[in-house]
């Protein structure tokens, strides 16, 4: 009898780049390009995209037109569309405007905290408690309810404050839990963490919380991006943030420069046997038009350069001529 292989096991990423990536640039990429990046990203397999974030305009206005955005990411199939939401301002037009899901920033540090949301951690957890009520009596029905991610960041250390205890992380996760999240993520906001660390503080968060820790957000400050996220796989993450072309980072954390290249990401766990569902050469096709919309920002990641390895039974793929325009 042939011998029967087990199924490969999932994968989601979530791509970050119109919000983390966006944030931390000057460049203003207008919202017919950012719908054209939304399409493109969809057909290459991508099915969970962080469209912006509800601020105001005077704060970000590169994510001016976050609603604009959501609206038309709404209209594509089988895509789960989500926001930043820093308050129960956010919420409520997050809310309005139809969101899958919103997401609501929390910081370890307190020191971040304040620089980033004028709040401690436990007043955001408190705010997380308001949007729970408000979402409720919004009429959302129970089978479109927009769902509502406690992200807790710095949740390795920070440039402000420097280490954050991983009791003081665990105990974050469960308030935001207890006020009322319907599910939590844990984000190297600076790229602090170390495979090592990402393996032993993941371990603990899922024993404490379960399945309702659903991704990892890592950034590639110090060249551990990848490592850190086969660290949180292997510890049971089956969801990942990333960015294309490894651009982002908060302007509130000194230092906090690039998230891990979605096609960094996705190669990796498809070369795993892992199963994204993403198509490696379409965003790879995707980051070099990221480049002509934003010209002279530097892009990151090292499958662009290197190629994607090719099986004896593969052809081989024309030559990249446009790599010597990036």
């Amino acid at each position: 009898m042939p011998t029967a292989h087990p199924p490969a096991v999932s994968a989601t990423l979530r791509e970050v780049g119109l919000r983390d990536g966006l944030q931390s640039v000057t460049t203003i990429v207008g919202t017919a390009d950012k719908c054209r990046w939304v399409d493109a990203a969809h057909a290459a397999g991508v099915r969970e995209i962080e469209v912006g974030s509800m601020v105001p305009a005077r704060l970000l206005p590169q994510l001016a037109d976050t609603e604009a955005v959501l609206q038309h990411a709404l209209r594509l199939p089988g895509l789960v569309a989500s926001v930043l939401v820093p308050n129960l301002k956010g919420a409520q037009r997050a809310l309005a405007a139809g969101a899958h899901a919103m997401i609501v920033p929390l910081s370890a540090s307190h020191a971040h905290s304040l620089a980033n949301l004028r709040k401690t951690p436990d007043e955001v957890v408190a705010e997380v408690a308001r949007i729970r009520a408000a979402r409720d009596a919004s009429g959302n029905r129970a089978g479109s309810r927009t769902i509502i991610e406690g992200g807790v960041g710095t949740a390795f250390g920070c440039t402000l404050q420097g280490e954050v205890p991983e009791a003081e992380v665990l105990r974050l996760l469960q308030a935001l839990l207890d006020a009322g999240a319907d599910r939590v993520s844990l984000a190297d906001t600076v790229g602090h963490a170390d495979p090592a660390r990402v393996s032993r503080l993941f371990d603990k968060a899922l024993h404490r919380v379960g399945d309702r820790l659903r991704y990892a957000h890592f950034h590639d400050t110090r060249g551990m991006g990848l490592a850190n996220a086969y660290a949180a796989w292997q510890a049971g993450v089956r969801g990942f943030d990333a960015c294309l072309g490894g651009i982002g980072g908060c302007p509130h954390a000194p230092g906090a420069s690039g998230n891990v290249a979605t096609e960094d990401l996705a190669y990796m766990l498809e070369r795993m046997g892992a199963h994204t569902g993403v198509q490696v050469p379409a965003l790879l096709q995707l980051r070099r038009q990221l480049q002509q919309w934003l010209p002279g920002e530097p892009l990151h990641g090292s499958l662009w350069q290197a190629g994607v390895i090719r099986t004896r039974t593969e052809p081989a793929p024309a030559p990249n001529t446009a790599a010597a325009c990036l």
